[in-house]
């Protein structure tokens, strides 16, 4: 059985093409296991946070928005990027981003799971948590001065009804009404 260092790639050389306020990228000279050699285009992110919010009446908590890179407006669930200083406690980040996006604290942030979302060139780290007992907030934090936002409540039928509408089409959000559905079990 072939170990995991069989398939390792060494970097030969590392070049910085861009260095920017949420990625940096580099395009990496690699030499392969089986003696040969490659480019890797590579995205370096801090990585973020996603919030399952569950309402006392069974809701989840949704926030619609424009994302540039689809061009179109979709629905996620509450999430964002780990500031510096938060790296080490995405919960913070987390507990943040909850009340910045949709009003709402938690009395507790239970960590689900954290994954990778595109490994094939990014290291990006996307962490979720459940946010446990919401409470709305009378004066909460504001919104990122880049954000436009719109906040939505949605029953689990709701929700499966706009991700097969193709409102709902990125993958922490798909998992997070998975995991919902799992819930109800």
């Amino acid at each position: 059985m072939l170990s995991f260092a069989d398939f390792e790639e060494k970097t030969i050389n590392r070049t910085e093409l861009f260095h920017g306020k949420i990625i940096d990228v580099f395009l990496d000279d690699v030499s392969l296991p089986n003696g040969g050699t490659a480019k890797r285009e590579l995205v370096f992110h801090p990585g973020g946070v996603g919030i399952i919010a569950i309402t006392p009446e069974n809701k989840m908590l949704f926030v619609k928005q424009f994302r540039k890179p689809l061009e179109k407006v979709i629905l996620e669930i509450p999430a964002g990027k780990i500031d510096p200083g938060e790296g080490d406690h995405p919960a913070v980040t987390g507990a943040r981003e909850l009340e910045e996006e949709t009003g709402f604290t938690a009395a507790e942030m239970k960590h689900v799971g954290s994954m990778y979302l595109s490994p094939g060139f990014s290291n990006e780290m996307l962490h979720l948590y459940h946010a446990v007992e919401l409470t709305k907030v009378e004066n909460p934090r504001p919104q990122d001065e880049d954000e436009v936002l719109e906040l939505y409540a949605l029953s689990l039928d709701e929700a499966k009804k706009a991700m097969k509408d193709g409102l709902i089409c990125d993958a922490k959000t798909m998992y997070a009404i998975t995991y919902w559905e799992l819930l109800q079990k």
